[in-house]
């Protein structure tokens, strides 16, 4: 008896993980070689450098067309440290052409970019326990959008 309810709460706990890892993987970066990975995301953010091994997640990105206009968030994770992706951006985003407008190294790190009629806002901070070691989200949008101020009546 004592050993049936053993094997019972082993497996329940077997497929509550096999459960929860498909759903944590669904709907992230495309799979495949590095190579593979590398290419995807050039089609996907064009002309924005990513760190090594990052992976977009799907589900909490929202990207709009594609290559060097696509406009929206991407939201990725990365293996390096955030001090390390902040270094990263730093440097890499220059060198392919954006020009920095503003970078605050923080808890919570951002940095403003330009680059033609377009803006990007990096922004880096600590991954989850147990998860990716830094969180990133880029935003990028056209530079002199038409924005409506609110009236006053």
């Amino acid at each position: 008896m004592i050993q049936l309810n053993r094997f019972k709460t082993i497996s329940s706990a077997v497929a509550l993980s096999t459960m929860l890892v498909a759903c944590a993987s669904s709907g992230d970066s495309p799979t495949g070689t590095p190579s593979e990975v590398q290419e995807i995301q050039s089609q996907l953010l064009g002309d924005m450098p990513l760190p090594a091994a990052s992976k977009i997640i799907g589900s909490d990105s929202l990207i709009i067309g594609r290559g060097d206009n696509w406009v929206g968030r991407v939201v990725l994770s990365g293996v390096q440290t955030p001090t390390d992706i902040y270094a990263f951006f730093q440097a890499e985003y220059p060198k392919a052409g954006w020009t920095t407008i503003s970078a605050v190294k923080s808890k919570t790190s951002i940095l403003v970019f330009t680059k033609g009629d377009r803006t990007s806002t990096v922004e880096v901070s600590d991954g989850s326990f147990g998860g990716p070691k830094s969180m990133i989200t880029i935003t990028a949008s056209p530079k002199n959008a038409n924005i409506v101020a609110p009236s006053k009546k």
